[in-house]
This record gives structure tokens, C-alpha cells and sequence, in this order.
């Protein structure tokens, strides 16, 4: 209802508009034809243009005041996740500067060279020396950034396997997750989407008689233990999706028909990171929305407060309801993970017989 109300608006505002235009027209019936811009006119338009450098800057700087923090910049979660950051920040430093000059350079020569009768415009060949300039200058910091973040994802993707990283596959179908973990052996067993047997619920088409198969398991939350490194193994069933995990830093396609892999050390705890001042601070206002929307909330079934939790997010375009692609993610001390563990089945006795 309030979606319908809203389209009503917009449409009745739209309509105002058009109508207000066409009585805009035919006021200037009878009025001067002449389509020259006069020296008014040119005054004009550039204090429009000095008045929208004002209104740029003075939205920045608002944004700024109200929405100042980068997203997530404060609350990476894993070991690689800083470097990343540090990239972000010194792209986004390096964008707001030059964003800074040539839109002031822009909208001044805009002003400062408008039409005035009598003046001629100087007509201005070439320039060797700026055309060097704006040139260089770009492909310097350019080449700067790239290199920076060349080096930046080599760090990210080169895993040590001397680490021994924990393996584990992350299986993509639409519209939901599931996580099989590599067991005892720390090796997956074989997988292919034609050994799929829904009546026996092999949903990820695990070869059963695979031997690194049978200490497999296969779970819809995902555990991880804090300070282990860890690599994933992605597929999916059907169409392109993409594991995000964004307090991680993480985020790889998972491809039909092929594996794909990304790696990294989670350092900071769900329990820790609900201490977060900052996550405290969002969790917060999520709850204060909540409570506006009560009735609503109640009606769909879900839980009236928001308890902050680590996510696996589909952020690819899949489908109907891919909204709801989502799994939790708990990442905790070793012992947790061990007591959690131990309650899971393996892959062959989670089989239906």
C-alpha cells in the first residue's frame, strides 16, 4: 500500500511539473525571440555555476559530518583485511582531491570567461608542456595504484600451505548456502553436480564412495576458528553466484562448472566483535528501526532485536530471491569449534538410507 501511495505521488508531482512547463511556454508567446544569450544572461548562468560549486562543496562536507565513517573501515575481521582498507582510503583520499580541484577549476573558468559583448573568445592552439602534465601526472598515480593493488591481492590469494589452512567448500545454489567442511583428513572428497541424489539427500553431489568423502560434513552455518587460516573451495549448482563476506574482505564468484578458491585468517571473534563500539552503535539503531516497524516484523515471524552476526551474502544478481541468500558465519576459539563439531554428522551417516 505505502509502494502504491508513493507511485501515486510521484506521478501527480510529475504531472504538476509538465503542466507548469507547458505554462512556462506559453508565457513567453509575444516575448523576444532572439535565442543569442545576452550579457544577463550569461552573468546569470555563472553565479548558477559558482552557486552549484557551493552547493558540491557544502554536500560533501555534510557528508562527511553525517555519514563520515568509510563502510566497515573500522571493523575488518580478518588478517588481510587492513591492507585492504589502507588501499580503500588512499584511492578514496586521492579521488576526493582531484575531485576537489577540477570541479573548483570547472565551474571558476566557468564564471570568470562567461559571454560579454565585445570580448573574443583567444584561440588557444596547443600546449606542449601542460599537455605533458596532465598526462604524466595520471599515469604516475595511476600506475601507483595498480601496482599498489597488484601487490595488495597477491598477498591476499598466494596462501601458504604451510600454514596448513583448514579446508573448506562453499556450495552455491539458488537460493540459499551450504558448507561442506573437509573433516579429520583436511582433504574434500569429490564432488560433481550429476552425483546429486535428492532422495538420498546427497544435495551436493559428494561422491560416496569417495574414502576422503566419509569424514566430510556438511552444514547451513558456518563455523570458523579465530587466528586459523582457512580456504574455501567454491561451487554452484546452477548460476553465477558470488561468496561475500564483507567483514572479512572476502568475496569470489562461485562458477558453474568449475572451483574457485580464496583464503584468509579471521582475528576477531563474534563475541569480540559485538563489543565493537561501532557495531554496538549500528546494532543500536537497527534495533530503534525494528521497534518502529514492530507490527510488521511480528506479522512475518522474525525476531523483534537484531543480534549482530558475521554473513556469507550472495552479491551477484541471482534470481527471484536472491535477497535471502545469506548464512551465518561464528567465528570463535578452538574449543568452541571443537564442542560444535562434535555434534555434527559425517557425510555418509547424514544419508538417508
Amino acid at each position: 500500500m505505502t509502494t502504491l501511495l508513493i507511485f501515486i505521488i510521484v506521478l501527480f508531482v510529475a504531472i504538476a511539473i509538465w503542466q507548469m512547463v507547458k505554462i512556462f511556454d506559453l508565457a513567453q508567446i509575444g516575448g523576444s525571440s532572439n535565442q543569442v544569450a545576452s550579457d544577463k544572461d550569461n552573468t546569470f548562468n555563472g553565479y548558477m555555476m559558482i552557486g552549484f560549486l557551493i552547493f558540491i562543496y557544502a554536500i560533501t562536507i555534510a557528508s562527511f559530518v553525517y555519514l563520515g565513517d568509510l563502510p566497515l573501515v573500522s571493523n575488518s575481521a580478518s588478517a588481510h583485511g587492513p591492507g585492504l582498507d589502507n588501499l580503500m582510503i588512499i584511492s578514496m583520499i586521492l579521488i576526493f582531491i582531484v575531485q576537489t580541484i577540477t570541479q573548483f577549476l570547472l565551474h571558476y573558468f566557468a564564471f570568470k570567461y562567461k559571454g560579454e559583448k565585445g570580448r573574443k573568445a583567444l584561440f588557444y592552439a596547443d600546449n606542449n608542456t601542460l599537455e605533458a602534465i596532465w598526462t604524466i601526472i595520471p599515469v604516475i598515480v595511476l600506475a601507483g595504484l595498480i601496482i599498489y593493488g597488484l601487490f595488495t591481492w597477491n598477498d591476499i590469494m598466494n596462501i601458504d600451505e604451510d600454514e596448513d589452512p583448514m579446508v573448506i567448500e562453499l556450495y552455491a545454489q539458488q537460493f540459499n548456502w551450504k558448507a561442506r567442511y573437509s573433516g579429520a583428513d583436511n582433504v574434500l572428497g569429490k564432488a560433481n553436480v550429476r552425483l546429486i541424489d535428492i532422495d538420498r539427500a546427497n544435495i551436493l553431489g559428494v561422491a560416496e564412495d569417495d574414502i576422503n568423502a566419509q569424514d566430510d560434513v556438511i552444514v547451513t552455518e558456518l563455523h570458523l576458528v579465530v587466528d586459523k587460516p582457512v580456504l574455501f573451495k567454491m561451487r554452484s549448482q546452477d548460476v553465477l553466484h558470488s561468496a561475500y563476506m564483507p567483514h572479512f574482505r572476502a568475496q569470489m564468484n562461485c562458477v558453474p562448472g568449475m572451483v574457485t578458491q580464496f583464503g584468509f585468517t579471521p582475528t576477531v571473534t563474534t563475541a569480540e566483535m559485538r563489543q565493537n563500539p561501532d557495531i554496538q552503535d549500528k546494532v543500536a539503531n537497527i534495533n530503534e528501526l525494528r521497534l518502529e516497524n514492530r507490527e510488521e516484523i511480528e506479522e512475518r515471524g522474525q525476531d523483534l532485536r537484531y543480534e549482530f552476526d558475521y554473513l556469507l551474502l550472495c552479491n551477484k544478481i541471482c534470481g527471484k530471491s536472491h535477497f535471502n541468500m545469506q548464512m551465518k558465519i561464528i567465528v570463535e576459539t578452538q574449543e568452541e569449534y571443537d564442542a560444535w563439531m562434535a555434534t555434527q554428522k559425517t557425510f555418509p551417516n547424514s544419508l538417508l538410507n
